[in-house]
């Protein structure tokens, strides 16, 4: 079970600008799984509102699809520019847009078109990387420069793109009468660093922009966007569920479990009575997580959590398929593997074939899926919709 030493954390936080309900900016990422890359953009609309959040859309998906595909950056940014509508007063037609591409062995290339330089911390101080001028020739229109670098990260690095809203903040205030710059940002990154340096994406993140927020003594005056990319070491969890096909690899079972290094998940009495049996461990039921449809959770020494199977497992797949984040709310045995699920990045399911008894039981609902298919669709929706790294085999 070995997955790759280097994960990469995303996050974005955003605020709209004062008076508006949707954001002019836009934040995409995608998975590239057999590639092993992550792409990422951060599109600023021109204006604020809903035509500005169409603007960026639009743009963000163009920027995300033609780097996916390799195209150079001049051409993505040429088309780009002369796909967008020209605005009848100002006479421009863009979004800004910020284009990162990262592969899990750390090579990154970074485009940057008119929004803010992005920031690469490097030992809690700004990494000068090399960045190259393209000259864009636009249609019917003037020269306009890309901004193109590339470095190979390490553990510990971090990548912050932002918007105008952040480095505009508190513009025409005594404390930034120019604004929030971004060397005076890159400071404030590098001083909180030295205070936390192992400060998720999603906790820095969300730090920046309410600060952004405070620069602009909390009435905003743009839409204002901060994501974080954070390279660092994997956090991993193992959840089995089902017992092996032969009973003859009960023990295996129970070695691959005690042998894990991360956090374990078992999924079904019967798996939880095959570990405790081979290990000599004891099984308490914890009745005060009982919730409505979902057995409660039971504990068991070097085990970091213990639920019923498949019936948890389809609650958990609903609620991802909704959509679910961090701090996810609840004691039942759901909301607690959920919340396992979300704060590990490298999950390795291992489902056991042999077949259940009690799920051919007509009286159960007809919704109730096999085990296999349940597993197999939460991988899917790990892979796909939370960039979570996932590995499934069958015992």
């Amino acid at each position: 079970m070995n997955g790759s030493e280097f994960y990469i954390e995303i996050a974005s936080r955003q605020l709209c600008k004062k008076g508006e309900a949707i954001c002019g900016d836009v934040f995409l990422s995608r998975k590239i799984q057999e590639e092993n890359r992550i792409i990422t953009v951060l599109s600023d609309g021109l204006g604020s509102g809903v035509r500005a959040n169409v603007l960026a859309t639009l743009t963000a998906t163009m920027g995300l699809n033609f780097t996916m595909e390799r195209y150079p950056p001049e051409r993505t940014a040429r088309t780009i520019l002369d796909t967008l509508p020209v605005d009848k007063d100002r006479k421009i037609s863009y979004a800004t847009f910020t284009i990162v591409d990262s592969d899990a062995d750390g090579e990154t290339r970074i485009v940057n078109f008119d929004n803010p330089a992005p920031l690469v911390i490097r030992d809690r101080k700004i990494l000068k990387t090399n960045v190259s001028t393209l000259m864009i020739n636009r249609r019917a229109s003037r020269m306009r420069e890309l901004a193109c670098s590339t470095f190979h990260a390490r553990r510990e690095d971090r990548v912050i793109l932002l918007s105008d809203g952040v480095s505009q903040s508190g513009i025409g205030t005594s404390m930034y009468p120019f604004g929030w710059d971004v060397a005076a940002i890159g400071e404030w990154v590098c001083h909180v660093l030295q205070q936390e340096p192992g400060i998720s994406a999603s906790d820095l993140s969300g730090r920046m922009v309410e600060r952004a927020h405070a620069n602009d003594i909390y009435s905003a005056n743009d839409d204002t966007s901060c994501v974080v990319i954070y390279f660092r070491r994997p956090r991993r969890l193992l959840l089995c569920s089902g017992p092996p096909y032969h009973n003859t690899d009960d023990h295996r079972l129970a070695k691959i479990v005690e042998s894990f290094s991360g956090q374990k998940v078992l999924c079904g009495g019967t798996t939880a009575e095959i570990v405790a049996r081979e290990t000599s461990r004891g099984i308490e039921v914890s009745l005060e997580t009982m919730s409505d449809g979902i057995p409660p959770v039971s504990r068991m020494k070097g085990v970091d959590l213990v639920t019923e199977g498949v019936l948890t497992l389809g609650r958990v797949s609903a609620r991802l398929e909704e959509g679910v984040s961090l701090p996810v709310k609840g004691r039942d045995a759901a909301s607690a593997l959920l919340r396992l699920l979300l704060n590990n990045d490298q999950i390795y399911l291992l489902a056991g074939t042999r077949i259940n008894e009690a799920h051919q039981d007509p009286s159960l609902p007809v919704e109730l899926e096999i085990r296999r298919n349940v597993v197999k669709k939460i991988k899917r929706l790990l892979e796909d919709k939370y960039l979570k790294e996932v590995h499934l085999d069958f015992i």
